[in-house]
C-alpha cells in the first residue's frame, strides 16, 4: 500500500510530466514556425520576367525591413518582395502607384503567401539590380 506522502509525490510527478509533455506539444510547432521565418530563398528554377503597374507600395515601419510592391499584372495582383527600405533609400529609388515596371524575379511560397522575389527591376530607362545572377541579395541585411 502507498502511504499518503508517497502517493502525493507520485501524483505531483505525473502532473509535472504531463505539463512538460503538453508544453512541448504546444511550443514545438511555434518553434518550427520561427525557424522558417528567415528571409525567403530565391529559386532560379521559378524565375520569371513580368511587366506590371504598381498598385500599392507597402513601406515597412523599420528601415531594415523589406519593401513590398503590390503589382497589377492583368487581373492579378502579385506581391513583389523588393529589398530593405534602407537599401532602397540609399539607392535613391522610390515608387508610386501607377508606375510601370518590368521585373525579373523568383516565384516562391513563403508561409501562406505567394511572393515574387525581385532580382532586377526596370523603371523607364533605369535598371535596379537587387540580386546577383544566382539570386543572392546585393544588399547587406545589416544595412
Amino acid at each position: 500500500m502507498y502511504r499518503s506522502s508517497e502517493y502525493d509525490l507520485s501524483n505531483r510527478v505525473h502532473k509535472i510530466l504531463l505539463l512538460v509533455l503538453l508544453a512541448t506539444l504546444v511550443l514545438t510547432p511555434s518553434a518550427l514556425l520561427h525557424a522558417q521565418t528567415g528571409p525567403p530563398k530565391y529559386d532560379l528554377h521559378t524565375e520569371t520576367k513580368l511587366k506590371g503597374t504598381v498598385e500599392e507600395v507597402k513601406l515597412p515601419p523599420k528601415a531594415n525591413d523589406v519593401v513590398h510592391l503590390m503589382m497589377k499584372n492583368g487581373d492579378d495582383v502579385v506581391d513583389l518582395y523588393f529589398c530593405p527600405k534602407s537599401f532602397m533609400d540609399d539607392m535613391g529609388v522610390s515608387f508610386s502607384k501607377g508606375d510601370e515596371l518590368a521585373y525579373t524575379g523568383s516565384k516562391v511560397k513563403y508561409g501562406s503567401a505567394d511572393l515574387i522575389l525581385a532580382r532586377e527591376v526596370v523603371k523607364g530607362s533605369d535598371t535596379l539590380v537587387l540580386r546577383d545572377d544566382k539570386g543572392n541579395p546585393v544588399w547587406s541585411w545589416k544595412h
